[in-house]
């Protein structure tokens, strides 16, 4: 798939852009439903669409532009099959691409892997690069970068894959110095796939091993006591700094889930719900933002990103983890920061695409 076509920019004609989505990783739904939002939103005046979607066992497809048949609707998780559309041996087999807009998300997406690909083709695309994409995907790596950076990061515990096997019992008097709850995650997955809140010692090695079957890397984190907050980043065009959304918060109907998990992130209208602005001190608001910037430098960013922290009773901000290809949906709080912010999400788009168009390829 490294094999691709690049034409020249010029003016009088389209920018192709190959719409790059589905996947090998347990968000191809998720990642399926944000290419229909960017299919019924990108403009068509401007830029032509080639839709490519990667089936859960890795084979390339043209599929039709048709948004519909990738939305997320009615509880509906759609999927990209080897009946989606035409095979592809190469990215070359779908014509000429002047830059790929890869909404991928999780391994073998979000993790630095098609990035390099990418990078090795020569092509253009959206997004962080390789070394970002990788730090930001898994936890452990993205938690020593924000606090090498001096950032604050929440206490936690990392297991490693043969570590739970020699040393078990280890890891588990560890993970009991914490304060409970903590939540178990794997360490290089995301939309909340396989996490539990556990609040019980005695419940936690049974959240290990539903998290290792997700990812053979898990992090245990202690619960923190606030509201959840995230800030849109977006890359500055023509060398200017990155800029921070106003905030968003997710607030969580605990009466129905413990926490903003798959289910209430996508398929249950009444287990939370996303409110941007959120309604936060001015002061708060401008530490979100700026954290949410340095998270973004300090990991090398590029293009676009989510930074999601807590905001403590006390008013302190802690950073739990940043996103570099977070959910872009209509209804993912990225676009919608943003659109509280003034830029509309057919704008934002447009946005992402020209700044990886001006983008240099190669080191930089």
């Amino acid at each position: 798939m490294a094999d691709a076509t690049i034409l020249p920019f010029t003016s009088g004609r389209k920018t192709r852009v190959a719409l790059l989505f589905g996947g090998r990783s347990g968000e191809h739904s998720i990642s399926a439903a944000t290419a229909a939002g960017v299919l019924n939103a990108i403009d068509r005046s401007k830029y032509e669409v080639v839709p490519i979607g990667i089936t859960r066992g890795g084979q390339w497809v043209l599929t039709s532009s048709d948004a519909a048949q990738f939305e997320l609707a009615g509880g509906h998780l759609p999927e990209v099959t080897e009946d989606s559309g035409r095979a592809l041996d190469t990215l070359s087999d779908a014509g000429p691409i002047d830059v790929v807009f890869p909404v991928l998300h999780g391994p073998f997406g979000e993790d630095g892997t098609i990035q390099g690909l990418l990078e090795m083709a020569g092509v253009r695309y959206v997004g962080c690069g390789v070394l970002a994409s990788a730090v930001g995907m898994d936890k452990h790596y993205m938690k020593i970068a924000l606090a090498a950076a001096g950032l604050p990061v929440g206490p936690y515990v990392v297991v490693h894959p043969r570590d739970w096997e020699r040393r078990q019992a280890e890891i588990v008097a560890e993970a009991s110095k914490l304060d409970f709850p903590v939540f178990v995650k794997p360490s290089r997955a995301g939309s909340s796939l396989g996490v539990t809140r556990v609040d019980d010692i005695a419940h936690l090695v049974g959240a290990v091993d539903l998290a290792r079957f997700h990812d053979p890397k898990v992090l245990i984190e202690q619960g923190i006591e606030g509201r959840e907050i995230e800030c849109a980043v977006l890359g500055g065009r023509g060398g200017a700094p990155a800029r921070a959304s106003v905030p968003g918060e997710v607030v969580v109907d605990h009466d129905e889930a413990d926490f903003y998990d798959f289910e209430a992130k996508y398929l249950s209208a009444s287990q939370a719900r996303t409110d941007a602005p959120a309604d936060l001190p001015e002061s708060i608001t401008a530490t979100i933002q700026e954290y949410a910037v340095r998270a973004f430098e300090a990991i090398g960013g590029e293009g676009l990103s989510r930074v999601d922290s807590f905001v403590t009773p006390e008013g302190d901000v802690i950073i739990n983890e940043i996103n570099t290809m977070p959910g872009f949906t209509p209804i993912s709080m990225y676009p919608k920061m943003w659109e509280a912010s003034g830029l509309a999400y057919p704008d934002l788009i447009d946005q992402l695409i020209q700044l990886a168009v001006e983008r240099p390829i190669g080191l930089r």
